[in-house]
């Protein structure tokens, strides 16, 4: 009987001890890998042109065209696609989840977007931080470079993420989907301009151009 109630006890603990490491154990580790912003040059090239056509034929056939003049359209502006402007960057979470950013808009107008996190890559050399905003479930980066009012739009360009690219860590960026606004091609837009923290001393010549 003696022999029974030590042999319980131990299994019991033995039940302990398995549920208190694989609980502890998992909510010591990442619940996401690393990111990978490697890519087979061909073919990252192929997919890139292949977005970009679609979007031209968006843009020239399109209901929500932002052109007013369609028919005279004959692609819009790139610079190659370049694998060196897919970085991977580390994220910098606000510890206040519910901090907001005053937007100002084109037209003068105002717009409040949440604060999401900064993110923090190397690219050109030099160490680069900008913020990422969030409206509802969509995440986004405003942004000017050197290349702004040169070879890219003055007002600054626009860097979607991915959902599925984004960590609680770590966030890939993708600058050859960096695009213009849609009042770069029709003043009668009103869009979001960068915040002054998102103006990058480099040139990100990667994405969308506006000559």
């Amino acid at each position: 009987m003696l022999k029974n109630k030590y042999l319980l006890v131990g299994l019991v603990l033995l039940g302990f001890v398995i549920v208190y490491f694989s609980f502890f154990d998992g909510a010591g580790s990442s619940s996401s890998a690393a990111l990978d912003a490697s890519v087979d040059r061909e073919a990252y090239s192929q997919q890139i042109k292949q977005e970009r056509e679609k979007k031209d034929q968006t843009f020239k056939t399109g209901a929500d065209s932002p052109l007013p003049d369609k028919a005279g359209f004959n692609g819009l502006s790139y610079f190659p696609a370049d694998p060196a402007y897919r970085v991977t960057a580390r994220l910098e979470p606000f510890a206040d989840k519910t901090q907001k950013l005053v937007v100002r808009m084109s037209d003068g107008s105002e717009e409040v977007y949440d604060k999401f996190a900064h993110a923090v890559f190397n690219l050109n050399g030099e160490t680069c931080r900008l913020l990422i905003v969030r409206v509802q479930d969509t995440y986004s980066i405003l942004f000017r470079d050197a290349t702004s009012g040169q070879e890219t739009y003055g007002g600054g360009r626009y860097l979607e993420i991915n959902p599925a690219q984004l960590t609680d860590s770590q966030v890939l960026l993708d600058f050859n989907t960096a695009y213009n606004p849609y009042c770069a091609y029709n003043p009668t837009y009103a869009c979001p301009l960068p915040p002054a923290e998102n103006k990058l001393t480099t040139a990100v010549k990667a994405g969308e151009r506006y000559h």
